[in-house]
């Protein structure tokens, strides 16, 4: 009998050794997974990390290359990650240090999802993929390390402690720091400050990310103390204007017949000792996918560059002059009667006369469509005016400076119910339809300019400006 029991015995524990290793132990997570969004194809994914099409078929027991939306696909040869990727547009003011540590990645990790040969490449706005791990959110609070302060004063200011802080930096420790770093903290008690900025600023935001051609662009920048800001976006100076007590705003248009590409933007910060700080980033700015209007036959009297480049370098000039005083507040209202109806959008890609396809509509179209007041046009905002006359491709034009940069324009007038130095009010009717100018009929055509660029109007018909 007892031979019996250790003959079984011996028979069990030979079978036992020879069950391979990675069967005695859990087994490992096959990757983190990827949500399927709209564009994606099967090919781009695959491509975007860097896999083989099949082994990605494989490791989600697919048949066929069919995807949709929120389908969750596991992504192979990372088994070492778990959790969700996702893609989010690069904030103003983050570098790859302070993405890492804020995602509680290894840096080399995100370099590797990515595909980042140089950390030039991490523009405002770049579409990184990073991991949002399985029970573990990303950090939020954060601080600056300043000139001067230690990595205790810090941990305090965060109701932390300076090793606890280098650990969730992955720092050696509380000595690593280097001042101008920014550093995440395992509380919620400190104020976000984008990392590389100036010390007197706790944040900067550039909205929206990523920037297209014809919109408005917002810079918000929120300080410690009072500064004078400046700076630049794509080629244009910035203004800066209060909105609180610690928060500016500088509104600038992108022009809609921009290269799309990166460019830089630069925030230049004077303290009230006089030392000026900058801070530069490249952001980006996608194309607006404008359609392109049928060929229009017009008066060549108006397509002549000889009366054409004078008259656009005046109404340049014009609209480059920035009043410290803003006039409108909270969303433009629409300049004509209900209903209304759209005859041309902005930035529609034109040719005249059989010409060269060089032109984008600068304004929105109004037809005469309302029965009740068909040739009223009315100020979409309060404003000072500022032109009101006969140009040759505007026509009869009434130019309103809304304030801070900000000016509306109402062309190819029949009749004009302003003068200049005139102060209107939002909803005053200011003059009437016509078809005098370059027209095809009677309509109005409606422009918004914001710091010497003209912008997609209907932006701020849906809008405030400026945006908390």
């Amino acid at each position: 009998m007892y031979k019996r029991i250790a003959v079984f015995l011996l028979v069990f524990s030979l079978l036992f050794s020879t069950i391979p290793v990675s069967a005695q132990t859990a087994t490992p997570a096959p990757g983190p997974v990827y949500v399927v969004q709209a564009g994606d194809t099967l090919w781009g994914i695959a491509s975007e990390f860097g896999v083989d099409i099949k082994d990605l078929e494989t490791a989600n027991n697919m048949v066929g290359t069919n995807i949709f939306v929120g389908d969750k696909l596991i992504i192979p040869g990372l088994s070492n990650l778990t959790g969700t990727l996702v893609t989010q547009p690069v904030p103003f003011g983050e570098t790859l240090p302070s993405l890492s540590r804020q995602y509680r990645m290894d840096p080399a990790t995100l370099v590797k999802l990515n595909h980042i040969v140089s950390p030039t490449e991490l523009y405002a706005g770049y579409g990184l993929i990073v991991l949002e791990q399985d029970n573990q959110k990303p950090w939020t609070s954060r601080a600056s390390l300043e000139q001067g302060e230690t990595m205790l004063e810090l941990a305090v200011k965060g109701n932390s402690d300076p090793w606890s802080v280098a650990q969730v930096n992955d720092l050696g420790g509380p000595s690593a720091a280097l001042p101008g770093d920014t550093l995440y903290l395992p509380t919620d008690n400190a104020e976000a400050a984008a990392s590389g900025l100036p010390a007197a600023l706790v944040s900067a935001q550039l909205d929206p990310l990523p920037l297209t051609q014809g919109i408005t662009a917002q810079v918000r920048v929120v300080s410690s103390q009072a500064v004078k800001l400046g700076g630049l976006l794509v080629d244009h100076p910035l203004h800066f204007f209060s909105t609180d007590a610690n928060t500016q705003v500088a509104l600038q248009g992108i022009y809609a017949a921009l290269e799309p590409g990166i460019y830089p933007l630069r925030i230049d910060v004077t303290s009230a000792n006089g030392l000026v700080q900058s801070f530069e980033q490249m952001v980006l700015v996608n194309s607006g996918n404008y359609p392109t209007d049928p060929g229009l036959e017009v008066d060549p009297s108006t397509i002549d560059p000889a009366v054409t480049g004078p008259e656009d370098q005046w109404l340049e000039a014009l609209t480059a002059v920035v009043t410290p005083e803003k006039y409108w507040n909270g969303v433009f209202k629409l300049p004509v009667a209900t209903p209304y109806c759209v005859r041309a959008g902005f930035g529609d890609r034109r040719s005249y006369n059989g010409g060269a396809l060089k032109n984008f509509h600068t304004g929105v179209d109004f037809g005469v469509c309302s029965a009740a007041h068909p040739l009223d046009i009315y100020a979409a905002a309060d404003g000072v005016v500022v032109f009101t006359g006969l140009k040759t491709v505007r026509g009869n034009a009434t130019i309103i400076d809304d304030g801070q940069g900000v000016f509306t324009c109402y062309y190819h007038q029949s009749k004009f119910l302003v003068s200049v130095g005139d102060h209107v009010k939002v909803g005053q009717l200011i003059g009437q339809i016509g078809a005098t100018g370059r027209v095809t009929g009677p309509h109005l055509h409606f422009e918004v300019w914001v710091n010497g660029i003209q912008v997609n109007p209907l932006q701020w018909l849906a809008k405030a400006f400026p945006s908390s």
